[in-house]
């Protein structure tokens, strides 16, 4: 097997980089292309609803494969076996949440951004000010996640351990990121999707299929060569434990996760964004039954990819590179096919990172130009014109943050940042909008306890939970603050959330009965749906 040495050395930092900046410049022009016909709003925000349901669910699968599916699931397995691949069984159960309560529903009552969704019988300002709160920071958390895989992947390919030299990849992609936004609205990003997700799909069939092939297609002796190679400590591998161990505190942890990363799909808000490009409530839920086999395959992939880095690679190997665990896949591509798989599977998992953080900075953008410009500060007398600017200008400014906060969170587990990210959508969201569809006496005072309740409760809890702090695998590793003993605080944050919107609902008198009938009316049957597509 190479070594670690000579697998940086025996890559070709000039091969990795040209593939990926042909994979930039091919996509750079299809974003061109598809910006010529981005005139309106809804060209911008949503593609002018043009794609069919198995493009939009090949989009959703790009949009959801991010760097924490690739690099991040790969490397928890590599290195926590069973308890890493939990990781995948959230993250796809999740989409059974999505398709059976939110999607079709969703698509038929808004327009643009979940605002819409939670604004329709409330009051319009400080609901919408609420959700383009809360999806800004979900928003933000998932960037952390993205920006950080690629200073890791990066830190791999080119050898570079310099945090100056990781910074710098860092803005590059984040630079290349918001060109897509700018130029090509949501339609060149889903392009970019489409794209990035057929590759990334094709690059782990091949790589699994060639591990397999090393084992005879006998996945049995691939999890024994795994286990032999860890030494010691290998049959921790093949069960539950080796990362959320026996004790209590480890056991509530992990289902702390599994609840966070269930419940938290369907309440990101670049996933329920994908579901206004379609043109119709059916395509909405084609969109989603594409997108599950597509995930679900995928994650089936990763069960192989990860032991196969466990096996081929090794744990300790991982865990020394450039990039710590979310190396597993590169180094698996390397010690595979050399440095023209490593380049390839690179390029494709930095088309990824591109892929997400467009898709995050976009709907970020458009929540802030829809929901606070036009319709906070105002009040729905604007052109769309105006609004598609400030969604412009948005975008740089959530760039710029966006790989401000990577550098910093350069290093990090990227399935660990994503599962945060998660938490919070699944506390702040996803409350809101099931009672917002199902509930009749829910009102604007019971959306704004639920949103900014969850939003406050689980960021508080992160920040001084063992995540943040207090442990060697801790993002401050020179403090301890923790208080909290959860680094994943789904379990108290998420019940909290629904708790807080029935109780601020209880205590107000507002109640438009109307109103939801109307709703429900439309979000059931799509009747008058289309009225929301013309601006």
């Amino acid at each position: 097997m190479k070594t670690l040495a000579a697998g940086v050395e025996g890559s070709s930092p000039l091969l990795n980089i040209g593939i990926f900046a042909l994979f930039v410049i091919i996509t750079l022009v299809i974003v061109f292309r598809a910006s010529r016909n981005s005139k309106t709003a809804s060209d911008y925000y949503a593609a002018g609803r043009a794609f069919t349901g198995p493009q939009n669910g090949i989009a959703i699968s790009g949009d959801y494969l991010s760097a924490a599916s690739f690099l991040g699931i790969a490397g928890a397995i590599a290195i926590n076996g069973y308890d890493g691949f939990l990781y995948s069984i959230g993250f796809l159960v999740a989409w059974l949440v999505a398709l059976l309560l939110v999607a079709e529903l969703l698509r038929n009552t808004g327009k643009f951004t979940m605002g819409d969704v939670l604004a329709f019988r409330m009051k319009q300002r400080p609901v919408r000010a609420a959700a383009a709160t809360s999806t800004l920071i979900v928003s933000f958390f998932y960037l952390l996640a993205q920006m950080a895989g690629a200073g890791g992947l990066v830190a791999l390919l080119l050898g570079v351990e310099g945090s100056g030299a990781q910074a710098l990849v860092i803005a590059v992609v984040g630079v290349i990121m918001i060109a897509y936004v700018l130029i090509g609205g949501m339609k060149g990003t889903t392009w970019v999707q489409i794209i990035k997700a057929a590759l990334l799909i094709a690059g782990a069939l091949a790589m699994t299929l060639w591990v397999l092939g090393k084992y005879g297609f006998n996945f049995s002796s691939l999890l024994q060569a795994a286990v032999d190679k860890a030494g010691k400590a290998g049959e921790t591998l093949l069960g539950p434990g080796k990362q959320y161990g026996t004790n209590g505190t480890s056991k509530l942890d992990f289902f702390s996760l599994g609840i966070a990363l269930v419940l938290g799909t369907a309440g990101l808000p670049h996933v329920l964004m994908r579901f206004y490009t379609v043109p119709t409530a059916r395509d909405a839920r084609r969109s989603v039954v594409w997108a599950i086999v597509l995930i679900g395959v995928f994650y089936l992939f990763t069960l192989v990819l990860g032991y196969g880095a466990g096996a081929l690679v090794g744990p300790d190997t991982i865990k020394k590179a450039p990039g710590g665990v979310n190396s597993a896949a590169p180094l698996l591509a390397l010690e595979l096919g050399g440095p023209v798989l490593l380049g390839l599977i690179s390029a494709v998992a930095f088309a990824t990172i591109l892929a997400v953080v467009a898709g995050l900075t976009i709907t970020a953008s458009a929540s802030f130009a829809h929901d606070v410009y036009a319709n906070v500060v105002k009040r729905g007398k604007t052109s769309p014109d105006s609004e598609v600017k400030v969604a412009r200008i948005t975008a740089l400014v959530i760039g710029a943050l966006a790989i401000g906060g990577g550098i910093l969170a350069n290093g990090q587990n990227v399935a660990f940042l994503v599962a945060l990210a998660f938490a919070v959508a699944a506390s702040a969201n996803l409350p809101t909008i099931l009672y917002s569809l199902f509930w009749k006496r829910f009102n604007t005072q019971g959306a704004l306890w639920s949103i900014y309740g969850g939003l406050a409760i689980t960021i508080v809890l992160i920040v001084f939970s063992p995540a943040v702090s207090g442990k060697s695998t801790s993002m401050i590793k020179t403090a301890d603050f923790a208080w909290f003993p959860l680094s994943n605080p789904g379990i108290v944050s998420i019940p909290a959330a629904f708790i807080l919107g029935w109780l601020g609902t209880v205590l107000s008198k507002e109640h438009d009965e109307k109103k939801y009938a109307e709703m429900e009316v439309r979000s059931l049957t799509g009747a008058g749906a289309e009225k929301a597509v013309v601006h």
